[in-house]
């Protein structure tokens, strides 16, 4: 495939992000799945945001599946993209338990971020940067309830 290809195909997978559901399942997963235990993410995938959960999660599986699989080089797609190392991060922790029951969940975005060079560190330093945030944010809350 030649670059300008996989340039199209970088656009387009940037254009289904765009999509007003999408954007609403990315904003669910990133604001508020933090799965600490099988039971969160369960009750995640059985509950009103399971459509969210199972649409984001597929989304860059996909995605990984077309570098996995030489549609987009490695290199191009990490260059561009980022958000795929995020949502693994928040499911790394319970992959094997996930896996008992769903044997091929996330298997292509683990492929792609085993094929990146540090691509476990970088997951695990996204994980603690948003570790942070969160704790970061839920500081603020309790100030502001205070102060009102």
């Amino acid at each position: 495939m030649s670059k300008q290809e996989e340039a199209g195909l970088i656009l387009k997978l940037y254009e289904l992000r765009r999509e007003e559901t999408m954007r609403k399942a990315r904003d669910w997963y990133f604001r508020e799945f933090n799965p600490q235990s099988m039971a969160d993410f369960n009750t995640a995938m059985l509950g009103e945001h399971s459509g969210h959960l199972r649409m984001v999660v597929s989304y860059w599986d996909m995605a990984a599946a077309l570098v996995n699989n030489g549609a987009i080089s490695l290199e191009l797609f990490n260059d561009s993209n980022s958000e795929h190392m995020a949502i693994f991060s928040k499911i790394e922790p319970l992959l094997s338990e996930i896996r008992a029951f769903a044997p091929q969940f996330a298997l292509n975005v683990e492929k792609l971020i085993d094929a990146t060079p540090d691509g476990r560190k970088r997951v695990a330093s996204i994980r603690e940067r948003m570790k942070a945030i969160g704790a970061q944010l839920a500081e603020n809350q309790a100030k502001s309830a205070r102060q009102s």
